[in-house]
């Protein structure tokens, strides 16, 4: 199992709706909208890396309002 943090930007006035739509998504775990750089913060989890780059994070960047993503692979999950 892979997770990692999407942080997103959205148009003007877009996270909360952005966030609502996203937390629909198959692999989405959670979804807030937030202030700060970033308006939305998911966690998403795949069972690869290649499914969470080629699946997840692809339909992620396609909902409409967002204007830039960072993906941040979680680098220790605290699982043996």
């Amino acid at each position: 199992m892979v997770e990692a943090y999407v942080l997103i930007q959205t148009e003007v006035g877009r996270a909360e709706v952005v966030a609502k739509q996203l937390a629909g998504l198959p692999g989405v775990v959670a979804a807030e909208y937030v202030t700060g750089p970033y308006d939305v913060v998911l966690r998403v989890s795949a069972d690869t890396l290649a499914e969470l780059q080629s699946d997840v994070v692809p339909a992620v960047q396609q909902v409409p309002g967002i204007t830039r993503t960072l993906t941040c692979p979680i680098a220790d999950t605290g699982r043996p």
